[in-house]
């Protein structure tokens, strides 16, 4: 369903290697149905057209098809398709991370009802296997905590920052004009893409139903050169990271953007890159990195699944391990949050501007570890300085900056992130 960037990878895929993939499973796999709106897409794969319907109803009526593949992306239709081919016994490949995050929960449960399976690997990481790991390779440990930078298009546009010091929207444009962004890329830098499979790894990692309306959100647009200028000076890198950490029976989630040290393994990856960081209490610290996006990457996660289920199919056992949500983890809110903070403003050039600041932070319990005045300008009387506190509690940090922020002396707030160590 869909031939898109994706949609077309994979149906390339199924009609040029349809020989070797059939004597990997031991049985024939057949493209019998595809569906897609604009019949050209069809015409560039040359694709039968008798294969090619363009409406729902007429791709699943009389469908003889054992799997069912859905890569139309967004929640609506794809949401009533998944449904549709599951409630008639199909088995289910999708790369939607949307619908998995908001519905994954009912649509696993309806599988199950039916008999079949739902595969989503390609929901997150894109080729990277980490949905797989998760449900088998991990089953034996306590997973306590995920780091993962799970979108491509920001990850490239914050390399692109860091590397060349250029600004957020002339990073933008470059990553939309090497198709790494969408004309429209909301989803991405506000965070939402992130939030989408952070809540997809939380259910397979720790076993609760975390929704996208429950997780903490901060997107890459308010950063500038100038932070990336001054991470680098104190040996920190910039990504925008998806959090969850479980702590007893609480969990904590959480998508923005953080400073890390150039040290960690998360720090340096790079460009469209993706990365998942998985702590557990057996294997300690893993990480799977890989290209999280385009057609290869994407492709070679969604076949994999096929086969998958080609191979259940043939043997007649549904694999049901490590299923999400069964457990009920308490959400701790954002505000109990302790780390450190770095705050980059612009104030008055003058004496006793600092007083003022460490006076606001003191009473709120926030120690300054560092101040450094980074840039004056002359002709406005200004300058520009950044502060990176002690460890401290993000209800405090917020409660400071807004009374800070109120200071005759403060021209500006500009970049608040999270040290995340």
């Amino acid at each position: 369903m869909g031939l898109g960037v994706i949609g077309s990878a994979v149906a390339r895929v199924l009609t040029e290697k349809a020989g070797a993939l059939s004597e990997q499973l031991g049985a024939p796999i057949v493209l019998s149905r595809v569906l897609e709106r604009d019949l050209a897409k069809a015409d560039a794969l040359s694709l039968d057209r008798a294969l090619v319907v363009t409406d729902g109803e007429d791709f699943f009526a009389q469908l003889d098809a054992d799997i069912v593949i859905e890569l139309l992306g967004g929640e609506k239709p794809a949401y009533d398709y998944i449904k549709w081919a599951l409630e008639s016994g199909r088995y289910v490949v999708t790369a939607n991370k949307e619908v998995m995050a908001k519905h994954g929960p009912e649509l696993l449960a309806l599988a199950q009802e039916r008999g079949v399976n739902i595969l989503y690997e390609a929901s997150v990481g894109g080729g990277i296997p980490i949905i797989a790991p998760l449900k088998r390779d991990l089953m034996a440990n306590e997973l306590t905590a995920i780091s993962a930078i799970i979108n491509g298009t920001t990850n490239y546009i914050l390399s692109s920052m860091s590397k060349e010091g250029t600004d957020f929207d002339q990073a933008l444009k470059r990553a939309q004009s090497l198709g790494y962004a969408e004309a429209d890329p909301t989803n991405d830098v506000e965070g939402i893409d992130a939030v989408y499979k952070l809540c997809i790894l939380c259910a397979l990692a720790f076993g609760t139903t975390v929704t996208p309306d429950q997780v903490y959100r901060e997107g890459i647009t308010k950063l500038a050169a100038n932070d990336f200028r001054y991470a680098r000076e104190m040996g920190y890198a910039i990504k925008l990271l998806a959090v969850g950490k479980r702590e007893g029976e609480t969990l904590q989630v959480r998508v923005h953007p953080v400073l890390l040290a150039e040290t960690e393994p998360l720090a340096m990856v790079d460009g469209v890159l993706n990365a998942v960081q998985v702590e557990g209490d057996l294997v300690k610290r893993v990480m799977f990195q890989g290209p999280g996006a385009g057609p290869q990457p994407t492709s070679s996660a969604v076949m994999a699944d096929v086969l998958n289920a080609g191979r259940a199919l043939r043997q007649g056992v549904v694999e049901t391990l490590r299923p999400p949500a069964k457990r009920s983890l308490k959400l701790r809110p954002m505000e109990e949050l302790r780390t450190r903070y770095y705050m980059r403003m612009t104030v008055a050039d003058q004496p006793g501007v600092l007083a003022q600041i460490a006076s606001i932070l003191g009473k709120n319990g926030i120690s300054i570890a560092t101040v450094i005045q980074k840039e004056a300008d002359e002709g406005t009387q200004t300058a520009e300085i950044v502060i990176v506190t002690h460890e401290a509690q993000e209800k405090a940090v917020q409660d400071s900056l807004r009374e800070v922020a109120g200071l005759d002396v403060i021209a500006r707030i500009g970049s608040f992130i999270r040290i995340e160590d």
